[in-house]
């Protein structure tokens, strides 16, 4: 039996390759996340400070799968 995703919500700190970023979690943890292959194929590319959903397993907490990028909240 598989495990559950892990779902929470990060900011891009920086680009390292073509599909991999630094990202910072809302608990001050950095990771290195990739892109889903859905962003991938829609040539998605993420600048510095950008909001985006991520998707861990509970087995690793040091990578992430980016799958879906956020809209900033304004007031």
């Amino acid at each position: 039996m598989s495990e559950a995703a892990i779902l929470t919500t990060g900011t891009v700190l920086e680009r390292k390759g073509e599909i991999l970023y630094r990202v910072e979690l809302m608990n001050g943890k950095v990771v290195l996340g990739h892109l889903s292959k859905a962003l991938s194929d829609a040539k998605v590319e993420l600048t510095d400070g950008s909001n985006v959903l991520l998707e861990m397993t509970p087995y690793d907490f040091d990578q992430a799968r980016i799958t879906d990028t956020l809209k900033p909240v304004s007031f």
